[in-house]
């Protein structure tokens, strides 16, 4: 395919991913409120165990409209998202070798789960740490902004989730060549210390529990992917010296080379003599540029 071809086929690509955008986006704000219902369970859980009223209040006229698109439109990506995904790798795999597609499946079918297993201990953490932000009803009365609320929930799900996506990185290296499980495994101080750091500045709380707990997983999960580097480097071989099948005491073959003598390049020899190069042509003229209405396309 030409250039002008690969534009109109991803042109036609993400207008196909937009309308199903769309539709997802259609069904989003119809669930909208149902999902903000959702979201509020873990504050009003926290409120009616002290015996209070879970109240939440809008502070500006259009604030909960806003959020309902928001909301809907977050929806709309997660339902459509084997749809737009599709798309997208319509228009890439046909530049993927047969081995490049069947890796880009497996860490596909792996990237879903760890995303929706970071966005649950976002939930599970988060409803556990409003327990030790919120104040009690003697010290302060308590009345959330809806909007503030719903992206306090929602940033910690979506960091929770890109965060779980750190050690399958690390292994898509290794599969790759770039890094080996000896490597990875000798990093793993700093490693650790990139997790604790990034989790206290990622996390939407200042509490230590949800930062503890996001760094703690997202250990684990890079410990493991160490281990899956490890056995795949054993299985390529990659750690294994060029001359482990040869004995310290072994001689070299070269012993046994007789090199043949080589004739010089001359017609005495057998050889013939090197031609003279033939002539180039000249070149041709360069045809006069057309003005840009006679090479106008639907893409440029």
């Amino acid at each position: 395919m030409t250039l002008m071809e690969h534009l109109r086929e991803l042109r036609s690509r993400l207008f196909k991913a937009c309308l199903g955008l769309v539709f997802g986006f259609g069904i989003g704000y119809w669930l909208a409120d149902r999902a903000i219902v959702l979201v509020q369970q873990p504050v009003c859980k926290v409120m009616k165990s002290r015996g209070r009223e879970c109240d939440f209040v809008q502070l500006g006229v259009a604030d909960f409209f806003m959020l309902e698109l928001k909301v809907g439109l977050w929806l709309g990506l997660l339902i459509t998202a084997p749809w737009w995904m599709y798309q997208l790798w319509a228009f890439i795999a046909p530049g993927l070798h047969r081995h490049e597609r069947k890796y880009a499946y497996i860490f596909i079918s792996i990237a879903a789960p760890l995303f929706a297993l970071g966005a649950f201990l976002a939930w599970f953490a988060l409803g556990h740490g409003l327990e030790y932000l919120l104040p009690e009803e003697d010290v302060v009365h308590t009345s959330l902004d809806i909007t503030r609320y719903v992206n306090f929930i929602t940033t910690g799900m979506l960091v929770f989730g890109v965060a779980f996506e750190f050690p399958l990185v690390a292994m898509m290296l290794n599969f790759a060549g770039v890094l080996s499980g000896r490597k990875l495994l000798g990093w793993w101080r700093t490693v650790v210390f990139i997790f604790f750091a990034f989790a206290a500045v990622a996390t939407p709380t200042p509490d230590p529990f949800t930062m503890s707990g996001l760094a703690v997983a997202m250990s684990l999960l890079y410990f493991a992917a160490v281990g899956v580097a490890l056995i795949n480097d054993r299985r390529k071989g990659r750690n294994r010296s060029v001359y482990a099948d040869v004995a310290d005491d072994e001689i070299s073959s070269l012993d046994d080379y007789t090199p043949e003598p080589v004739a010089a390049a001359t017609s005495v020899g057998g050889y013939d003599p090197v031609e003279a190069p033939t002539p180039v042509d000249g070149p041709t003229p360069v045809e006069r540029p057309r003005s840009l209405d006679s090479r106008y396309d639907d893409i440029t």
